[in-house]
């Protein structure tokens, strides 16, 4: 039964957590243990009925888990990343006096009491693989490292543990970013387009979200921004830190709008004949080769590029940089080999919900295709991608899924690309994906969707399909497609 909503006193303040995944209980727990909130009242707002509540806490669940925060009941109300900053119930409690705060900005507000050392990492994808790896070169050198946010802990978790020599590195979501008002010591802005058009008002939205990474800067601050995209690249004239880009190709000389009339300058990391450079005015020297990474596809040249910036910014060793590059295998959901099997490659790219994602996904690999494409609804366009399908050459078949499945099949003007339909769970789709894929293919798992309806969440749709794959047998026979999944 729902606790009344009644404040037992009116001096007590009333703290609601809005969400009660994984950052609603850090927030949670991280108050709790704060001086400041010792008899404050709290309340876990969550539309999952099934929420566990805390022992003294009190609870609204359900669907209309948001009534009632306009009425000015609630003091500070800690937003979970995704509940939407836009909702009205949230903007009128705004308006009301609450005070509308994240998990994101408790962290920024007492993190940086005891250290400045944060460098953040945004963009519509190379998120999670970025921040990875620039945490892993600062580990390998010598630096105490958290790794938190979107990826890893929550960020609050990591409070009471830092110290002024410790760097935290921080994924951030547009959802953490959109109403953040710090900016990192170090702001790393990748490829950014447009997705979660289901949680943003727009494009600009959520691109507007993304900026707060770099908007509350200072000129002693670093910004590392995507030069190939304009969206990233326009971040410059935004921020008063200095600048530095990082490019699949030769960087060209640019001034930043905030370069008070120096000269233009190329400061940042670029792909050149193989091999990455890194350039500071005139001075350019050569890091390592392209070839040594792991990971596939010239996407990654992006991340390893922003992480080279930022060990730079650091000074860190040429020699630190390219061991952690080498030695650094990608993570799981991100074009994550699984296994071969009858001379088949399988690779799971589960984190790839959007079009985007998928398109780097898919030029990364020159054998020919087998695709896993569809699922629930982010509110993307899929022009771009239907066009880069059509037009390949070694995509040789599609197994469709989900909801989205036949707005992408809408884009594909390719009629020697065979479509396939039908499948019910991922047994089946690696099950008719085998049987399509012939020795030297490639099948790829790289949905430009959600995951929703089908599967929990991206990380089940991925653990999913690697079962399914390691389940195949080793030399099964080869037959037909079922009638019933041809189209």
């Amino acid at each position: 039964m729902m606790k009344r909503m009644e404040p037992r006193s009116k001096k007590i303040k009333k703290i609601g957590i809005l969400g009660f995944g994984k950052e609603g209980q850090s927030a949670y727990r991280f108050l709790k243990k704060n001086g400041a909130f010792r008899n404050a009242e709290f309340w876990i707002l969550s539309s999952d009925k099934k929420t566990e509540i805390p022992a003294g806490a009190f609870a609204k669940l359900g669907d209309a888990y948001l009534e009632n925060l306009a009425q000015g009941r609630f003091d500070i109300i800690v937003r979970s990343p995704g509940v939407k900053y836009h909702a009205p119930e949230i903007q009128a409690a705004k308006k009301g006096g609450a005070v509308i705060t994240s998990s994101t900005k408790l962290f920024f507000a007492y993190a940086r009491r005891k250290t400045k050392n944060i460098i953040g990492v945004t963009g519509t994808k190379g998120k999670g693989t970025t921040a990875t790896l620039i945490a892993k070169i600062l580990t390998r050198a010598g630096k105490k490292v958290f790794l938190a946010g979107n990826i890893g802990v929550p960020a609050v978790d990591l409070i009471p543990k830092l110290t002024d020599s410790a760097w935290v590195v921080l994924e951030l979501s547009s959802f953490q970013l959109a109403d953040l008002t710090e900016s990192p010591h170090i702001a790393v802005a990748l490829m950014t387009t447009s997705e979660h058009l289901d949680w943003h008002k727009n494009t600009a939205d959520y691109r507007n979200a993304k900026a707060n990474i770099v908007k509350c800067q200072t000129a002693h601050d670093f910004a590392v921004l995507a030069r190939d995209y304009a969206a990233s690249a326009a971040y410059a004239r935004l921020t008063k830190a200095r600048v530095f880009m990082f490019s699949r190709r030769p960087l060209p000389t640019f001034t930043p709008q905030n370069s008070g009339g120096r000269a233009p300058v190329a400061n940042g990391t670029f792909v050149e004949n193989g091999n990455f450079y890194f350039s500071a005015g005139k001075r350019k020297e050569k890091i390592c080769a392209t070839n040594i990474l792991q990971i596939p596809g010239e996407h990654n040249w992006e991340n390893a590029g922003a992480a080279i910036t930022v060990a730079k910014i650091l000074h860190i060793p040429n020699g630190i940089i390219k061991k952690t590059l080498s030695n650094f295998k990608g993570l799981a959901h991100r074009l994550e080999f699984v296994a071969e099997k009858n001379g088949v490659r399988y690779y799971n790219d589960s984190y790839a919900t959007t079009p985007e994602t998928s398109i780097a996904a898919i030029t990364a690999f020159k054998e020919p295709k087998i695709l896993i494409l569809g699922g629930s609804s982010k509110g993307s366009d899929f022009t771009k991608l239907g066009k880069i399908i059509s037009k390949s050459k070694n995509v040789k078949a599609i197994i469709g899924i989900g909801a989205e499945w036949p707005r992408i099949k809408a884009r594909i003007r390719n009629p020697r690309i065979q479509l396939v339909e039908g499948c019910k769970n991922m047994e089946s789709i690696v099950r008719v994906a085998a049987e399509v894929a012939e020795p030297g293919d490639a099948v790829l798992l790289s949905p430009a969707c959600a995951s929703f309806g089908m599967f929990k969440n991206y990380d089940d749709r991925g653990e999913q399909f690697k079962t399914a794959v390691k389940n195949l047998k080793e030399d099964p026979k080869k037959g037909r497609i079922p009638v019933w999944h041809r189209r």
